[in-house]
């Protein structure tokens, strides 16, 4: 179902990009994490961060977390998360794409927004583990379109409830918001990452159809992703890529409680053609308010003591479907 939501952003930070930035600025403490590493059946691997590694007689509820385009758990909304997590009485793990996490990953392609190959392998890794744990999971932003993929491609998945977070569920029309206005901000400075990292496997002969002065020369993310994503990951361009990555058109075959949360006035994504236009089933909830920028949701009346409400919105949604006694409330 469609919902408007009830978030209202802090008078002080109305303005989205405000919101958006304000969410960065207003970085906590980093909250201390268990590293380890998984080796994937291509010969690659992943990096995740736990909140701790649980025994296998652990009950607790485990929550995975994805972050967005070139994140990790030192991102400002992923950190908070895993807090977040913790303060409840769960456990989190969060999973880095492939080179997202302290290391170069081995393999020329690395992750893209429709890709579900290492969630896939991780949560039946999880579930062959710890048999008696329930697990939930949530994505931000291009974490949140792989998360929709993976739910409606593998709908007898172990998670018993899913929350989207600001995911650009249509990547054509994303990628050309991101390029207009002051949206180019964003979109340079997710642009000099992936530069970087990429630069990091040209000089290290993994990616060989491409020089150093090409890459450099590399302007925007429609260009990234035509020169870079698509030919790396069996895509024709990236037009054949965003039509068949984006999550929009599979929202509902998705089969367990899912929430998605989306903020009208999100400077990365296109809020039009990002909305499903379908009924959708009563599983799913899609949430709109009309501010909360990118990934921001910030409330409250003091600046100086500023509210974060995407936690709190996220992980009571989530608790509803969790059973275990251990769980506390946030």
């Amino acid at each position: 179902m469609h919902k408007i939501s009830q978030f209202k952003p802090a008078w002080w930070l109305a303005n989205p990009h405000m919101q958006t930035l304000g969410a960065k600025l207003f970085k906590r403490k980093a909250i201390a994490t268990v590293a380890e590493t998984i080796e994937l059946p291509d010969g690659d691997f992943i990096e995740l961060a736990w909140t701790e590694i649980p025994s296998k007689r652990d009950n607790r509820p485990v929550t995975v977390i994805l972050h967005g385009l070139e994140g990790s758990k030192d991102s400002h909304y992923a950190n908070r998360m895993l807090a977040a997590v913790k303060v409840k009485g769960w456990i989190g793990v969060l999973m880095h794409f492939r080179g997202c996490g302290e290391m170069v990953n081995r393999k020329a392609n690395s992750y893209h927004s429709g890709d579900t190959r290492d969630l896939s392998y991780l949560t039946k890794l999880l579930i062959s583990r710890y048999p008696n744990t329930e697990f939930s999971i949530l994505g931000f932003s291009l974490g949140g379109n792989v998360l929709t993929k993976y739910l409606a491609q593998e709908p007898s998945n172990p998670y018993k409830a899913a929350t989207v977070i600001c995911a650009p569920l249509d990547l054509a029309s994303c990628s050309a918001r991101i390029n207009k206005g002051f949206s180019k901000l964003y979109q340079k400075y997710l642009l000099d990452m992936l530069k970087a990292s990429t630069l990091l496997k040209v000089k290290a002969k993994l990616i060989k159809d491409i020089t150093i002065e090409q890459l450099h020369a590399i302007t925007n993310i429609k260009e990234f992703d035509n020169s870079i994503t698509a030919p790396l990951n069996g895509f024709k361009n990236a037009d054949d890529y965003y039509e068949k990555s984006s999550g929009k058109q599979v929202i509902s075959q998705i089969k367990q409680p899912c929430l998605f949360i989306h903020a009208a006035d999100d400077p990365f994504l296109c809020h039009q053609s990002t909305l499903p236009c379908i009924k959708l089933p009563t599983n799913i909830t899609f949430e709109v308010s009309t501010g909360g920028g990118h990934v921001g949701f910030i409330y409250g009346k003091n600046p100086f003591k500023p509210k974060f409400w995407l936690e709190h919105r996220t992980l009571n949604y989530l608790a509803q479907f969790i059973s275990t006694k251990r769980s506390a409330t946030v």
